[in-house]
């Protein structure tokens, strides 16, 4: 519907009413939205009845828009329309319509069963605009469409959910979609799952577990998406007591983890020390023929590695090979990272050829690393040889590392290498003034 219309039908009427307070805007809008549609005339006759025209719609106020969209004498079709012009057309008023006209005409259009147009008009709705959102006017409205019978769609109660999920009001949301049980509508899990999400957001696991366990027995199955959901966030609180009912519950009704519940358990196991029960969900995942990534593996070697357990880190690695696992960085990092920790320097160097076999190479903070353990292993020769090679690779020296070879040096009376190694940091902090050495990824 275009702006000259609109004026040029509100000028009309605005010629031919009578003037009577609070009736004139609505009664002169129906009649606009009713003959806008047919009118025709030449755009300039438009343009200059535009001016007298614009004061109908300058007039308008929050209660006179409340007054049309809730008047019987118009069509919920003409108030959508007349509305959606509003909103397209904001410089026209002096206002934005609230969060009370949206939820006037959502109501309107829902007793005309108008399901896909109400939806429309709630999805626009920004609660965010409304700090003082009157959620108990959505409840006012779904208890008038069940007491005179009018049939709620489940998708756009859904909507509803989404948005108290959205600003962390869980508690209403709880309270809404028993609402929406005891008024009959058929719960789907999806509606179940959006409400589980926001009360796990919020740290509500227990209460969460329990309004599964409640739908359940109310028929209401949830899925896996919907455990997930609630593994994740025990795995990231460390909420172990509560991980294992969750579980006990997905084995009680038969619903078998996917790749992404071991992904999730395998991380929050491996990220608390949890490596063993980790590494049996691993093992787990091959007896199911799921497919476990290398991020998973790593997650295990690493933990395996922290714990100084060096052997069964090992052992993970050569199941990767074994099992055409491609490695990365971080596999190869945390290993030799572990190993030269434990003093295995010969072993760390194996992993690092490995490691270059396949074309990834070494980074400043794997190299600081080896130096490190070559020194800690008294091998000054090997580590001053490490040292240079990061010199000839442009990589920043660790301070305190390059200082126990030079006292090492020193005490063997290496006195030349001692000086070269000297000038070699000197240079080095010089030309990139003592830039920070990288961290290591886990």
């Amino acid at each position: 519907m275009s702006i000259q219309k609109v004026l040029r039908t509100l000028k009309t009427v605005k010629r031919t009413l009578p003037e009577k307070p609070h009736r004139e805007i609505p009664y002169s809008i129906s009649k606009t939205l009713v003959s806008s549609s047919s009118s025709s005339s030449s755009s300039s006759s438009s343009s200059s009845s535009s001016s007298s025209s614009l004061g109908i719609l300058s007039n308008l106020s929050p209660a006179k828009l409340h007054q049309i969209l809730a008047s019987p004498e118009h069509k919920p079709s003409q108030c959508l329309r007349f509305f959606n012009f509003i909103i397209e057309n904001q410089s026209l008023i002096s206002f934005k319509p609230d969060l009370q006209a949206h939820l006037t005409l959502i109501f309107r259009l829902l007793m005309a069963r108008r399901f896909s147009d109400a939806e429309n008009v709630l999805k626009s709705v920004s609660i965010d605009e409304y700090p003082s959102a009157k959620f108990d006017q959505v409840l006012e409205t779904f208890d008038h469409m069940k007491k005179n019978g009018v049939n709620i769609d489940e998708r756009t109660c859904t909507v509803h959910l989404f948005t108290l999920k959205r600003i962390d009001e869980m508690r209403l949301g709880l309270e809404f979609l028993y609402r929406m049980i005891e008024s009959g509508i058929e719960i789907s899990v999806y509606s179940l799952t959006v409400v589980v999400g926001g009360l796990c957001k919020s740290g509500e696991i227990k209460k969460c577990r329990e309004l599964v366990e409640d739908m359940l027995s109310k028929g209401i199955k949830p899925n896996i998406v919907t455990y997930n959901i609630m593994i994740d966030a025990c795995a990231k609180r460390w909420n172990f007591e509560e991980l294992n009912s969750i579980l006990a519950l997905m084995e009680k009704e038969g619903e078998a983890f996917n790749v992404n519940t071991y992904k999730i358990l395998i991380d929050g196991y491996s990220s608390f020390g949890k490596i063993e029960e980790a590494e049996k969900l691993l093992l787990e995942m091959h007896d199911k023929d799921l497919k476990a990534d290398t991020h998973m593996y790593n997650l295990i070697i690493n933990g395996y590695c922290k714990q100084g357990l060096v052997d069964r880190a090992v052992s993970v690695f050569d199941k990767m090979t074994n099992r055409d696992i491609n490695f990365n960085f971080d596999t190869f990092w945390a290993l030799v990272n572990g190993i030269c920790k434990s003093g295995k320097m010969e072993s760390a160097m194996v992993y690092v050829s490995k490691m270059q076999s396949k074309g990834i190479e070494l980074d400043e903070a794997l190299f600081n690393t080896l130096v490190d353990g070559f020194y800690n292993k008294g091998m000054i020769d090997e580590a001053l040889a490490l040292q240079i090679e990061m010199e000839k690779k442009g990589f920043d020296f660790d301070i305190s590392i390059c200082s126990k070879i030079l006292r090492g040096l020193c005490k063997s009376k290496r006195f030349e290498e001692a000086e070269e190694l000297v000038d070699m940091m000197v240079k080095r902090q010089s030309s990139t003034h003592e830039s920070p050495c990288s961290s290591p990824r886990y």
